[in-house]
């Protein structure tokens, strides 16, 4: 008897993006159908995994995306028509449990963008429509999903509540923030030479 893996989705008014959690798999298939249906199998710790997904809406295969790492199966898959759904899964029925939303990646209908706009961080995507067939993509794992960038952050000062340099009288700067780690330097050079 087959299992289900987890299952994270998240949405975009143009994309849906899906993502199988489950970690080293082997023989993976995808295959995406123009109406909607998602289907995903795989070994991984000797049991078969299977899923079957009736999308809410249709999509457009040629333009998704998959990337099969080590711990997991992402996807980025085009809706046929860009508007927000409802839901993940077409009917009625009750979501299953396995199937959860991805907090990470979600935007709600009134976000401009959405968080981070998701920064790919260089993933190596293959395109569903390029797959011939799709009838078992079989990549191999892709080393990971890799991290976002650090680029965009904001300053830290931003956050410390104001200016973090003191002015003495005669006009110099020193910094508050420097201060505290020569101090803090100081007790780790002392520690280690009592040692």
């Amino acid at each position: 008897m087959s299992r289900h893996p987890e299952v994270k989705w998240a949405q975009r008014e143009d994309k849906v993006f899906i993502t199988v959690v489950l970690a080293d798999t082997k023989d993976a298939k995808v295959d995406l159908a123009p109406e909607g249906v998602f289907t995903f199998s795989a070994k991984a710790a000797q049991h078969d995994y299977e899923l079957k997904l009736e999308l809410f809406d249709k999509v457009n295969v040629e333009e998704s995306k998959i990337n099969i790492g080590e711990r997991s199966i992402f996807c980025i898959l085009e809706k046929a028509e860009a508007k927000w759904w409802s839901k993940l899964l077409a009917g009625d029925a009750k979501t299953p449990h396995y199937v959860k939303l991805d907090w990470d990646k979600w935007a709600d209908e009134d976000d401009d963008a959405g968080p981070a706009d998701l920064d790919m961080g260089g993933m190596d995507f293959s395109k569903f429509g390029d797959m011939g067939g799709m009838g078992g993509m079989g990549m191999p794992g892709m080393g990971g999903m890799g991290m976002p960038g650090m680029d965009g952050m904001p300053d830290m000062s931003d956050f410390m509540g104001g200016d973090d340099e003191d002015t003495d009288d005669e006009g110099q700067e020193s910094g508050a923030t420097s201060k505290a780690v020569d101090a803090v330097s100081e007790e780790i050079t002392e520690g280690a030479a009592s040692t």
